[in-house]
């Protein structure tokens, strides 16, 4: 049966990938990025999925902005553009190798791809939280989520991460993930990019304005 990429609690990490104070005003929606990764590593505590979080050569990029609410978590510091360094295979070990990463951070075309395609060499499913990553330039990441594509990740969102989740309004932890993170966000509107060449439509994503959250039982 083909993998369809079905999210599960269960075997799954979340990768939380350098998002720092020096970058805060040169990435492409950052503020929006950040808040969106807050929602899922709060709701990963809710539900018992375990955080990683890396930073980029901290001495000169800075420490982890504090609204991620990132506090409590090891900062594993990296000067290589992949997180799966040492201490980070390590950790994954300690948590029994699990089968998925939720993948979040910056940048697209750098850090984000080059752990995606470490990850999926060690046959990981990686699912990548598209309104959770981001780029200085908004070229650099739309063409980086294509490629990753391409490579076999898959592309998701933080409202979708959250629904299949918890998959079922009887889920004993739904009204917590729904009342602290259902809420209006910016949000990213899909279209599409055609190669001139080829005529192939890639997926282009734009910033627009929010519509109001859908009402679950």
């Amino acid at each position: 049966m083909a993998n369809i990429g079905r999210l599960s609690t269960k075997d799954t990490v979340l990768l939380l990938c350098d998002m720092q104070e020096k970058f805060r005003p040169n990435i492409f929606q950052f503020t929006n990025i950040v808040s969106n990764a807050a929602r899922l590593l709060q709701a990963s505590r809710i539900l018992s999925i375990p955080p990683i979080l890396t930073e980029q050569y901290p001495k000169g990029l800075g420490p982890t902005v504090p609204e991620l609410g990132a506090e409590g978590l090891t900062a594993h510091a990296k000067t290589s553009f992949t997180m799966m360094i040492e201490a980070v295979e390590k950790e994954l070990e300690t948590l029994g190798n699990p089968k998925r990463a939720i993948l979040c951070g910056i940048e697209t075309h750098a850090c984000i791809a080059c752990t995606t395609y470490d990850l999926l060499e060690k046959g990981m499913e990686v699912h990548i939280v598209a309104d959770a990553v981001s780029s200085r330039s908004q070229t650099d990441r739309l063409f980086a989520l294509s490629r990753l594509k391409q490579s076999g990740a898959f592309l998701t969102t933080t409202e979708a991460v959250l629904l299949q989740l918890v998959q079922d309004a009887k889920h004993p932890n739904f009204n917590e993930v729904q009342t602290k993170h259902c809420k209006i966000k910016p949000q990213f509107s899909c279209s599409k990019l055609r190669d001139d060449n080829t005529g192939q439509a890639t997926v282009a994503v734009v910033h627009l304005p929010p519509p109001a959250c859908v009402n679950m039982p």
